[in-house]
């Protein structure tokens, strides 16, 4: 136990720089890409990305979550027979993609789609190919191999990108970004592969055990893609391109905290928790309450001063094509909060084997999208009521998951309850300190989009 959590502590750390590294990269680069492409460009990708998104959450078997949780994850006819099976699956995904190319042409009266789609899903050809050293190295909490060979590869991707924007200013620098990056992540996932080299291999035991598993993966990444892509599916059909880019740059922005706890709860707490079921569920409660605080802490106070500060950081650092973003900024960060708590807790129940709640609440909030979109943006407050509706989508699985938790014996209710009132005072602390220094408040310039 002592060298689990000592193993664990190092994991987070480790995905926790990278994934900061991996941020501050990634806004350097959208700042000067905003400078030299326009934003119709990052609409028109924010569509294609997630299209792609779809297909890969509508084929997810699970076989790196099946890698990290079984216990013939360390035998090599296992990993090769999944290694097989992602393979068949990445080019799967790429028909998908020239299949649908002309459907959503039709759909979105956007023909460049045509091309883009097939073009881009070649992404998910190579992936498929890569080796499964990436998996042993989380089933083994070596997150420093794994945030290194992320953090390389992201390099890569925007190195090509910014010198093909910058000689050549079009959507095909977002898309060689993306193709060099996966032949270089190719490459290198081979290279960190210390057992044998993968190969072509069909064992039907572990066939069996990978599509039993992977049947509730699939299902709940199915629905996940559902609640959590829907809004730029419709509101591609809603709004113009331009406003779409707008849009998706305020989402990714309001969704770094969101990140960096999914990504500690992937991959470090989910591997962790695994070894750690066969507690007594009041001992494996404990532990999960205990090491849960410290994380919500950071969380309110990065969640808080997000909301609070969002608009000032998008006027100063972007130009008056996205000032539409000033007033989404903050309400979508708000709407993150349910998230933060149901991730810092959830893995408790994919450990257990119980990803059934969080799949059904997903479905609850994929028809909150589904409707409330449409019926926001044909209201009188149109774009404001649409982006409103995203923000309140992520309440309805909060709720179920908690019923989860309570079912299992893992709620932590009083503690979400704490945490919630602590991100309102920090978040109130701002705004008036704001207010008292003559800067307003964070909405000022949601009630004059509403108006």
């Amino acid at each position: 136990m002592p060298s689990l959590k000592k193993t664990a502590i190092r994991a987070t750390v480790w995905t926790i720089a990278g994934f900061g590294a991996s941020q501050i990269l990634r806004f350097g680069s959208n700042l000067i890409l905003t400078r030299l492409l326009f934003p119709e460009l990052f609409g028109l990708m924010a569509l294609v990305g997630t299209f792609l998104t779809g297909l890969h959450l509508f084929s997810d078997l699970g076989l790196n979550a099946s890698i990290v949780q079984s216990k013939r994850g360390d035998d090599p006819v296992f990993l090769n027979t999944a290694w097989t099976l992602q393979i068949i699956r990445g080019a799967f995904l790429w028909l998908c993609c020239i299949g649908i190319a002309y459907p959503a042409a039709q759909y979105y009266s956007e023909p460049r789609l045509l091309w883009l789609l097939p073009l881009v899903g070649i992404d998910t050809l190579i992936g498929g190919f890569n080796s499964t050293s990436l998996a042993t190295l989380n089933r083994h909490l070596s997150l420093k191999s794994l945030s290194l060979f992320e953090l390389s590869g992201q390099l890569v991707s925007l190195t090509v990108t910014l010198l093909w924007a910058w000689l050549h200013p079009s959507i095909l620098a977002l898309i060689a970004g993306g193709l060099a990056s996966s032949v270089f992540r190719l490459v290198q996932s081979h290279r960190l592969n210390d057992g044998k080299r993968n190969h072509l291999a069909w064992d039907r035991g572990a066939i069996k055990e990978l599509i039993s598993f992977g049947k509730w993966i699939f299902l709940s990444t199915a629905i996940y893609f559902l609640s959590s892509s829907t809004d730029r599916l419709i509101l591609g059909k809603l709004v113009s391109f331009q406003l779409l880019g707008v849009y998706t740059i305020a989402l990714t922005l309001s969704e770094v905290p969101r990140q960096i706890v999914f990504a500690v709860a992937t991959k470090v707490i989910y591997p962790a928790y695994s070894k750690l079921v066969e507690l007594p569920r009041s001992e494996f409660r404990a532990k999960i309450i205990q090491h849960r605080q410290p994380m919500l802490i950071v969380s309110a106070l990065a969640t808080a001063s997000i909301v609070g500060l969002g608009d000032l950081v998008i006027e100063f650092l972007y130009d008056d094509r996205y000032l539409a973003a000033t007033w989404m900024f903050p309400m979508l960060a708000i709407g993150m909060w349910p998230l933060i708590l149901i991730q810092t807790i959830d893995q408790g129940l994919w450990a257990l084997g119980k990803p059934n709640y969080w799949t059904f609440g997903s479905f609850l909030s994929f028809l909150c999208y589904a409707i409330g979109i449409p019926l926001g943006y044909n209201s009188p407050l149109r774009e404001v009521g649409a982006v409103l509706a995203v923000a309140v989508s992520n309440i309805p699985v909060w709720f179920v998951v908690m019923y989860g938790l309570w079912h299992e014996k893992l709620l932590a209710l009083r503690q979400d309850l704490l945490m919630t009132a602590l991100f309102l005072a920090i978040l109130s602390l701002v705004i008036a300190i704001r207010i008292s220094t003559g800067l307003g408040t964070p909405f000022d310039a949601l009630f004059a989009s509403s108006q």
